[in-house]
């Protein structure tokens, strides 16, 4: 008899399809303001510690919004959920465009605020609705599958941002924000049609995956604390941390990677951004190797492997050994690129009721991004290269969570 679970129902695959899309829009998004960071260190004078602070406007998003898109989604749905966070998002990519005629650095904050808060949402709702569309056993599977597009619009964003962007101050039109007004009203446009697709979607009845299993706890390998509070769960607590330092240590990176490429390898703004889309596939291409190698490795294990390889690479891009760095630098995209949805799924691993609320928490865990570009940022201010330090620290306590604390536990 088989009793592998399935990775979704058939019921559920339209809808798994749908969420799955979700993941993607996002990508674009957050790929797509970290060629914005360049771009308005050209275009409107600011520092790399500056421009560090549109990640904080973004991220620091996910710190106010994370825990009320919880208690929404917990009283009105899931459904609900992707509409608020959707119409959140097009309200934040159309405010660039007043924010680019006022030419005011500060608008633009606001406007990515607004558009984090949205992003904030739909991340919340997105991770336990992928979880719910199927066994626990393989929510892991799932929520990896689906942060897989999520690297692909990571892709599509750098693309389309250096095209629109880089590619227009790299033709001698500095002082012009048209390019950024045309990108953004056209990304809010399209968010507006997926909010009114999922508006007239019909979403089943979902099953709670992450309540507690009916299987023996021998079967399971786990430990179950019936009536625990959220914050009694350690490997949850833990999670909140390892999401935090995760996003921190990605959001830096990522900030500061079209700066290297200009300021070590010797690249223009242009084709330092063309890179940025390969360092992307890297992110894609790990998600996808570690989905599949999820089927026959413990998720925390490729987790703590994956945590290991990213400290040693962080160390190599620190010496500027020209390619060997630069190869050190893109490779931590692959191995940065399972980390956020394992962390998330590992940290809802039995919670039961509290896993809305939960998911919450780990999304305002990502409050972590807005701070470490700008700490990053006062170092790459001397040696963009001495920056990569950093990010070192919070991979050894993504290695800790992986190697130890992502036990459910009595």
């Amino acid at each position: 008899m088989n009793n592998k679970p399935a990775f979704t129902e058939k019921k559920f695959l339209l809808t798994f399809i749908l969420v799955t899309s979700l993941f993607m829009l996002w990508g674009v998004a957050h790929s797509m303001s970290d060629v914005l960071n360049k771009h308005f260190q050209n275009v409107l004078n600011v520092s790399k510690a500056q421009s560090g602070l549109i990640q904080f406007s973004v991220f620091g998003a996910y710190f106010i919004m994370s825990i009320p898109a919880g208690i929404f989604l917990k009283r009105f749905g899931y459904k609900a959920g992707v509409i608020l966070g959707l119409g959140l998002f097009a309200l934040g990519t159309f405010l660039f465009v007043p924010a680019a005629n006022a030419e005011s650095f500060g608008f633009f904050r606001i406007a990515l605020f607004i558009l984090g808060c949205g992003m904030a949402t739909l991340e919340t709702v997105a991770h336990p609705f992928a979880a719910s569309l199927g066994d626990q056993r393989t929510s892991d599977r799932r929520v990896n599958f689906s942060q897989s597009f999520n690297a692909i619009g990571a892709i599509i964003g750098p693309a389309i941002g250096t095209f629109f962007l880089l590619r227009a101050t790299s033709g001698g039109h500095e002082n012009s924000l048209d390019s950024v007004k045309l990108l953004y009203a056209g990304l809010g446009g399209f968010i507006l049609i997926v909010a009114v697709a999922f508006f007239f979607i019909r979403i089943p009845d979902l099953i709670d995956p992450h309540h507690i299993s009916d299987e023996p706890i021998a079967a399971q390998n786990i430990d179950i604390a019936p009536g625990k509070k959220l914050f009694q769960h350690r490997h949850f607590v833990w999670a909140v941390a390892a999401q935090f330092f995760n996003v921190a240590a990605q959001a830096g990176t990522w900030s500061y990677f079209i700066n290297y490429g200009h300021e070590k390898m010797g690249f223009s703004d242009e084709k330092a951004g063309n890179f940025m889309v390969l360092f992307m596939v890297m992110m894609a291409l790990g998600r996808f190797v570690g989905t599949y190698l999820m089927k026959f490795i413990a998720p925390n294990k490729i987790l703590a492997a994956f945590a290991i390889c990213s400290i040693v690479a962080c160390l190599i891009v620190a010496q500027s050994w020209g390619w060997t760095s630069y190869c050190a630098l893109l490779s931590i995209n692959f191995f940065f690129s399972i980390m956020f949805p394992t962390i998330f799924s590992l940290g809802l691993k039995n919670l039961g009721s509290h896993t809305q609320q939960a998911s919450s928490y780990i999304s305002m865990g990502v409050v972590g991004g807005a701070v470490m570009p700008y700490f990053m940022g006062k170092i790459a201010n001397v040696d963009v290269a001495d920056a990569y330090y950093l990010p070192i620290i919070c991979y050894v306590v993504i290695f800790l969570f992986a190697a130890r604390f992502f036990k459910v536990t009595r």
